[in-house]
């Protein structure tokens, strides 16, 4: 019973608190109790509020009780490392942030309080976020509880790590180049991208089309439910100013729906059981009545070279501007120094280079989307990448091709280029090493209920993917040998 509680979606618990059949006071205990025998071998928190937990839980309690339970009320949530909640230590995963103190709270965890959201712990990222896997020197390395000796996947990995481990029951992540979509797919879990200003972000980051922030869960019908209460105007974010969307959660006929189905995007290799799930998954969107088709944008690598001088441009610089001194070096991570030397060519030339191909990216796609309702293709190509990977120091090969190691082996970002096409990230199945993978349902422009509404067709037709039958045997790491040559 106790793993079970563990494992509950937002939704499922919230029902039956409602009902009194189980209170939110059972579910974190056995979440602490399975953070202390099970967490250390995957190492996915900074920090852990479980005093402060159980005693909103106990509050939480009450409310179910006397009829003033909130939305979200008594709902164990982790918190990344890298999001600012007032008071509190907020490192980004540097040891130059070690004793940092936010003296604000971004919208997302604010809205999530409001709700009665209960938060249980601080998340690992990497130094900055700056990649797509989960390690620092400050807070080690950050395990896949499907496989230890895999990451999982970054930058919100140790959000994804906690809530595939049965730590929590949600968890915020941020996404500036699939860092939510990564660790869902390599995790099991369902992650959303939002069209660009749907969900509020704190200046100055708000202003980067690139960047979003966003929900880790275990259903579908969690990220319709913290959508729905995260999303809108906030007065800190200019960019946030549209008007608010409540989607219904009704899921989508998926008959006679148009799905563009691409591999590759034009230039991404893939190993062989992300390709064969990809192709299950869009049989089974066939069985559902879709009408799903070959298509490409014909993209090449020049997407990389893009998304590399805008964020060097954005983020780099302004990162660049605080921390790459010679007194700070010493305490960098060798990758954030990498990223610190690869935003350095975010010229003017590079940068009108980059807005360029991204117009030319724009148009490839939008021509797809005047035959199609939505695109599908793998969030990443390869689960072969180990826990403890460098991209300034290690190199990847994905099906006999060597690619580039920091955004070679996923296939997220073009759409933080194309901001605002939404992306739902969703489970498709598990590769030979028995960690998960992931595929990509992207929207037309500002539709995030479509991509939300077929997204609950799914589940609806085959559950969620984190359940009593299928979910990680914690701590029990795959042979070594199962990870190839992915490195």
């Amino acid at each position: 019973m106790s793993e079970e509680l563990c494992y509950l979606d937002a939704c499922g618990a919230i029902e039956l608190f409602r009902k009194r059949a189980i209170s939110p006071v059972e579910v974190i205990r056995a979440q602490s109790r399975r953070i202390e025998e099970l967490g250390p071998g995957i190492n996915a928190f900074t920090d852990r509020y479980l005093d402060r937990a159980m005693a909103g839980a106990r509050r939480a309690e009450a409310a179910y009780m006397n009829g003033s339970a909130r939305q979200l009320e008594g709902i164990s949530t982790a918190i990344k490392d890298e999001t600012y909640l007032h008071g509190e230590v907020t490192t980004n995963g540097s040891r130059l942030l070690e004793h940092n103190l936010a003296d604000v709270t971004d919208p997302v965890p604010e809205r999530l309080d409001a709700a009665g959201a209960t938060f249980c712990g601080r998340t690992t990222t990497p130094e900055f976020s700056v990649a797509a896997y989960t390690w620092s020197d400050l807070w080690g390395v950050t395990r896949n509880p499907w496989n230890h000796l895999v990451t999982p996947g970054g930058s919100s990995g140790g959000s994804a790590a906690a809530l595939a481990a049965g730590f929590c029951t949600l968890a915020n992540g941020t996404d500036m180049g699939g860092s939510l979509r990564i660790p869902a797919a390599m995790c099991g879990l369902v992650g959303l991208k939002a069209s660009f200003g749907r969900i509020p972000e704190i200046p100055p980051y708000n202003v980067d089309p690139y960047v979003h922030h966003g929900m880790l869960t275990r259903s579908v019908r969690d990220t319709l439910l913290a959508y729905n209460l995260v999303s809108g105007p906030h007065p800190v974010d200019l960019m946030s100013q549209l008007p608010k969307e409540v989607v219904v959660a009704d899921p989508l006929d998926l008959r006679g729906v148009r799905v563009g189905l691409s591999l590759d995007l034009g230039f991404y290799p893939l190993e062989r059981d992300v390709r064969q799930n990809t192709l299950a998954f869009a049989d089974m969107l066939r069985r559902m009545g879709a009408e799903v088709d070959t298509v490409s944008p014909g993209w090449d690598d020049r997407c990389i070279h893009t998304a590399q001088v805008h964020q060097g441009a954005q983020m780099g610089h302004m990162l660049r501007e605080k921390f790459d001194r010679p007194e700070c070096h010493e305490q960098l991570t060798s990758y954030a120094r990498h990223y610190f030397a690869l935003s350095r060519a975010a010229m003017p030339a590079a940068i009108l280079e980059a807005h360029t191909y991204a117009q030319v990216m724009w148009e490839s796609l939008e021509r797809i989307f005047r035959d199609c309702d939505f695109i599908l293709c793998p969030t990443v190509c390869t689960t072969r990448v180990p826990a403890d990977f460098d991209y300034s120091r290690d190199s990847i090969s994905i099906d006999g091709h060597q690619v580039d190691p920091v955004k070679g082996w996923f296939m997220t970002y073009p759409f933080n280029t194309l901001s605002r096409c939404p992306v739902l990230s969703m489970p498709s199945g598990l590769a030979q090493n028995g960690v998960p993978t992931g595929v990509q349902l992207v929207g037309r422009p500002y539709a995030d209920a479509a991509v939300l509404r077929a997204g609950l067709a799914v589940e609806a037709e085959c559950g969620t993917f984190i359940n009593a039958r299928r979910k990680p045997g914690v701590g029990e790491e795959m042979v070594r040998e199962e990870l190839g040559a992915g490195a």
